[in-house]
């Protein structure tokens, strides 16, 4: 439950702590006042904008009880996902999972959402549609937006994914494919974003989703967004490639990053997960992007859940706090400035395209006055404010998917 009832009405919340990189102040956090109406006292509880989600899968959420990755590696994810949609994702399957995630992230704070679904025909044909639908119940809660998924050796401009980028831009998304090193893969970058572009749409990449050095298809894509010309907004994620190659080779690329204006999303805990999994063996390389050297570069940098329990992550809950506290440690981001916070709200909101401040009318309040204690527990008793009144954060029971679970 909450950890304090507020009155109805317009409230002026006084004694709150705030970030001062998200209201124009200088220091680190300032205590101050915002709203206006009814005083409350909040005795210094922690304030930040609702959170954007700017990279999930909502199509593959929650499939892990009936369809388990075998032995946790990146192989297995990628054969196991694909036996489950190949099985399973009928629109009342896929729209059931999604709608569960929406009312986790619902409940912990989130006001959009960038989600992939995998694109392979049928299944583009199967979840754009249910996508639609659930964008247009949740409007007025969390504002969604997709993009679709394929791998690079399905990507051809006169193959089947025309009529996927065509379904993609009926249903106003955005054109994604996951890059890695194939003998042509500069030259299908360019028309990919040749086809983004005769769109009118904007680009997500899975980049270099390995700890192979060789790999560096991040390069190539900002080596085309400059030699092309293209203008719309490009997010790459990922880029784990990066923490395994010569310092000199990735500090050359991030340059290269920085001047194409691409968008970074770090996806700690699913990197984490699976990167350097090796039977009975300890992880030494934990894949995480090189966020420090991107910020330094004046790169927007931003962190998101990734997966939530299927193959790919067995667990998470769609909260923007959880990733936060776990980006902090697997990053190293305290000790090293004061404006990380941004990463998990107005930079991902600014990669995708959506707006987000400081409103007191739509927040996240927590009992904690610090970064410390911010970060130490799982703040299970915010307060989410949504149009200027508290919500049911009510999460929904996993026992609701139980008819979904039944293994074949």
């Amino acid at each position: 439950m909450d950890f304090k009832t507020l009155p109805p009405g317009p409230l002026r919340l006084d004694n709150v702590t705030v970030p001062g990189c998200l209201i124009g102040q200088p220091g680190d956090l300032v205590r101050t006042s915002l709203g206006e109406g009814q005083p409350v006292d909040m005795a210094g509880a922690m304030v930040l904008p609702c959170f954007t989600d700017m990279h999930t899968h909502l199509d593959k959420g929650h499939i892990w009880p009936r369809s388990p990755n075998p032995d946790g590696t990146f192989m297995g994810a990628l054969t196991t996902v694909g036996a489950d949609r190949t099985a399973r994702w009928g629109a009342e399957d896929v729209a059931t999972r999604m709608e569960f995630s929406l009312r986790s992230a619902y409940a912990h704070g989130t006001v959009a959402i960038r989600t992939h679904l995998d694109a392979i025909a049928p299944q583009d044909a199967i979840s754009f549609p249910v996508f639609a639908t659930k964008r247009e119940e949740w409007a007025g809660r969390i504002t969604l937006q997709a993009a679709c998924l394929i791998g690079a050796e399905d990507f051809s401009t006169d193959g089947t994914f025309r009529t996927t980028a065509d379904i993609v831009a009926a249903h106003q998304g955005v054109l994604g494919m996951v890059t890695y090193p194939l003998p042509d893969i500069a030259q299908r970058i360019r028309d990919f974003l040749g086809m983004a572009e005769a769109r009118n749409l904007s680009a997500d990449f899975h980049v270099d989703e390995t700890l192979d050095p060789a790999s560096n298809t991040l390069r190539l894509i900002a080596e085309a967004v400059l030699e092309t010309g293209f203008s719309a907004p490009v997010v790459v994620g990922h880029c784990c490639s990066l923490s395994a190659m010569p310092e000199g080779d990735a500090l050359a690329t991030l340059d290269l990053v920085a001047r194409a204006g691409l968008h970074v999303v770090s996806l700690p805990m699913c990197n984490l997960y699976l990167q350097d999994r090796q039977p009975h063996c300890t992880p030494r390389m934990r894949g995480i992007t090189l966020v420090h050297e991107m910020k330094a570069r004046g790169i927007n940098v931003s962190f998101s859940s990734d997966n939530t329990r299927d193959p790919f992550y067995a667990y998470g809950d769609m909260d923007m706090l959880e990733v936060m506290r776990e980006a902090t440690r697997i990053g190293h981001l305290d000790h090293t400035g004061t404006d990380w916070v941004k990463a998990f709200t107005t930079n991902p909101a600014t990669a995708i395209g959506t707006a987000t401040t400081l409103d007191p009318a739509n927040c996240v309040i927590f009992r904690a006055r610090t970064w410390n204690e911010l970060l130490a527990r799982p703040q299970s008793d915010r307060i989410v404010i949504r149009h200027g009144r508290p919500i049911d954060r009510t999460l929904p029971d996993y026992a609701e998917l139980d008819p979904l679970m039944e293994r074949p």
